[in-house]
């Protein structure tokens, strides 16, 4: 099952179910006005959301034209929003970037933080930042939504809260990073609104390619129309989603409409470092790390961070080449030039 939040006049717009290839959707409004609503009643909704989606895929429901740039993000806002930091490569890449030693622990304990979640931007809204010196950089990542999790739950109790899955543009502004968190305070003016794709979807919709914590399937990136990642969400991912959930579940319940990230999807290459995929690498899903690696190989960044006018674009296709999630597809622009 395929699901979206077309925007209306409403904070929260309203909830539709999508047609597996993406093209059609029928308004569900006498079930669920939002996504929100859906999960806090998920054992009662998600059935009858169940028969309107086989509905439209035999032709028995009536819909309309599906168009992605019509969606907000799947949940417009949250009640939480917690993101990891399941590469643990991308972590080490980074922060070898602001020449930060890594603790052996963050191979065992996850990274994470708790991000804004009052208001997210839409898969087809611009980003939109002050000033191009804030090092404006993309972070292409997968996230889960969860039912409720109980306090303490152990990891399978984790993956079973997982109700659906979407992506991430995890926004950062990496020239704010550095001296945010040398107050030993954790990332807030760095880590402005997160764009979602346009639908998210029950695990059962993605096939073998879900495992029940990872997802095995290349995340794509580009920028300004040319390939810049292809990164395998479930290679090199060292802590699950079951682990990540558990993990934001040690000391508290999580409401049902949790969303959990991955952080940013990392593979390595024989070893070390990615490649870009100019030189038959899986590239990188944020600039930040082919920056990293380019000052490893060479004494200097050449790649620069995102500027006014600049397209990113985060996609995912199953093993058939048709996109799951729909595109997140942004334009970078200065407060006043979104449109």
């Amino acid at each position: 099952m395929k699901l979206a939040t077309l925007k209306d006049s409403t904070r929260d717009g309203r909830l539709v179910v999508v047609s597996r290839d993406l093209t059609l959707y029928s308004e569900v409004g006498h079930i669920a006005r939002t996504l929100q609503a859906a999960l806090d009643d998920w054992d009662h909704v998600g059935p009858r959301l169940a028969l309107i989606a086989e509905g439209i895929e035999t032709g028995g429901q009536p819909t309309r034209r599906f168009h992605e740039h019509d969606a907000a993000s799947p949940l417009p806002r949250a009640y939480q929003w917690a993101d990891g930091s399941a590469y643990v490569n991308h972590v080490e890449l980074v922060r070898k970037a602001r020449n930060a030693e890594m603790p052996q622990s963050f191979w065992t304990d996850p990274l994470m933080y708790q991000g804004g979640s009052d208001s997210f931007l839409g898969p087809r809204d611009a980003i939109t930042v002050a000033d191009e010196a804030y090092g404006i950089d993309l972070e292409g990542e997968i996230a889960v939504i969860t039912g409720d999790v109980p306090m303490g739950c152990d990891v399978e109790t984790a993956r079973q809260s997982i109700r659906l899955v979407m992506l991430v543009n995890d926004v950062s502004l990496r020239g704010l990073i550095p001296d945010e968190l040398a107050k030993g305070f954790g990332f807030f003016q760095s880590k402005p609104a997160s764009a979602f794709s346009p639908v998210a979807v029950t695990p059962d919709e993605l096939g073998d390619a879900w495992d029940g914590g990872k997802l095995h399937l290349p995340l794509l990136v580009s920028i300004n129309g040319k390939a810049f990642g292809k990164a395998n969400a479930g290679v090199d991912m060292t802590f699950d989603f079951g682990q990540l959930v558990a993990h934001a579940a040690k000391t508290r319940a999580l409401a049902a409409g949790t969303i959990i990230g991955s952080g940013t999807v990392s593979n390595k290459r024989d070893g070390g470092p990615g490649k870009p995929v100019s030189d038959g690498g899986d590239g990188y899903s944020c600039i930040a790390e082919i920056r990293t690696v380019e000052t490893i190989e060479t004494g200097a960044a050449k790649t620069p961070f995102l500027k006014f006018g600049d397209q990113v674009r985060i996609e995912m296709k199953d093993r058939t080449g048709h996109t799951i999630f729909g595109a997140i597809e942004q334009n970078v622009a200065p407060p006043g030039m979104e449109g």
